[in-house]
């Protein structure tokens, strides 16, 4: 991506000016005339995107170095994962990610990386709580009533997953587990295919992350039903929660993260990291990105990798409790 390119899309969505020049030549890393890059697996757009950007901004407003984004897409996030597992461990290439990375061994054949063992967890950067959403084709209003409907004609539905090992995909595995409900998956590239499926009624239900449809939901083409959060989210505070409605302790979020290649020296990731933490607890990043639904988040690389290693045996288990195969 040229640099123009870049600093258009970091500023357009984090609405936040960007300084340059400040910094002097720092010796050890970076080097002077060196450029880290930042590999974003999905495409441009989307939030792992935008976060991977926030986080190359910064690296080149604090050290000096150019800093680039650069999407490497395909195969559901496994071709740009595998070029940060092969690259250089010298604290040049980073991956800007999601939960797809901590699942990814466990839903593709092709997956053949440990997330714990084959790359550097170095921070998280946000979290965002999921959310149901039904097409408006559907005459069900509440959740309780689509699985009152879904019990009795369960061919009458499909639940379209976004990505494969995506956050949204873990989350329908267990609301269909929980709720005894017999309902096909239909995986699709992306959010925006799923949803505009929704919207046209060709599939019925859909979970995936609030930012990304809680704005589409406008009771119409598309009906929200409950997000899989502790509480009600005070940007939707009339939408109710999952658990309220009858499917117990439902909670569950898509999160983002910065890894490096395995190998990459200590201090270098712990220079990383605390640029991370350093960002997302400014005041102006903090409102803006909440104002999209997604919550910052500032921790050590030991409380990410703590959080990580959760994940991974969370997802683990249900995958195994329904006997899923990779694809």
């Amino acid at each position: 991506m040229r640099k123009r390119d870049f600093l258009k899309s970091a500023a357009a969505f984090g609405g936040m000016s960007i300084v340059f020049g400040g910094a002097s030549a720092q010796t050890g890393w970076p080097q002077s005339g060196k450029t880290i890059k930042v590999i974003v697996p999905w495409p441009p757009g989307a939030a792992n995107d935008a976060l991977g950007r926030l986080v190359a901004q910064r690296l080149q407003e604090t050290t000096g170095v150019a800093a680039i984004v650069e999407n490497r897409v395909g195969g559901a996030g496994l071709i740009g994962t595998n070029a940060v597992i092969q690259a250089e461990p010298d604290g040049y290439t980073l991956l800007a990610s999601a939960f797809n990375t901590a699942v990814m061994h466990r839903v593709l054949k092709a997956a053949t990386f440990n997330p714990e063992t084959d790359l550097e967890a170095v921070a998280r950067t946000a979290v965002a709580p999921l959310v149901l959403v039904m097409t408006g084709a559907r005459p069900e209003k509440t959740l309780q009533e689509m699985i009152e409907s879904a019990k009795k004609s369960p061919k009458d539905f499909n639940f379209a997953i976004s990505s494969l090992g995506s956050a949204g995909h873990l989350a329908t595995v267990e609301f269909l587990r929980r709720t005894g409900l017999k309902i096909d998956m239909v995986p699709y590239r992306g959010t925006a295919p799923a949803l505009q499926d929704i919207m046209g009624g060709n599939v019925q239900l859909l979970i995936d992350p609030s930012f990304a449809l809680l704005k589409q939901a406008d009771g119409v083409k598309v009906k929200a039903l409950g997000i899989a959060s502790k509480a009600r989210s005070p940007l939707a505070p009339d939408l109710p929660t999952i658990d309220e409605q009858g499917v117990k302790d439902f909670v569950f979020n898509s999160w983002y993260a910065i890894w490096a290649p395995k190998g990459t020296p200590r201090d270098i990731q712990v220079k990383i990291n605390k640029l991370v933490q350093d960002t997302m607890k400014d005041p102006q990043i903090v409102a803006t990105w909440r104002g999209r639904l997604l919550e910052p988040v500032s921790e050590s690389i030991e409380e990410t990798r703590a959080f990580i290693a959760g994940e991974v045996k969370r997802s683990g288990e249900l995958l195994t409790a329904i006997n899923f195969q990779p694809e």
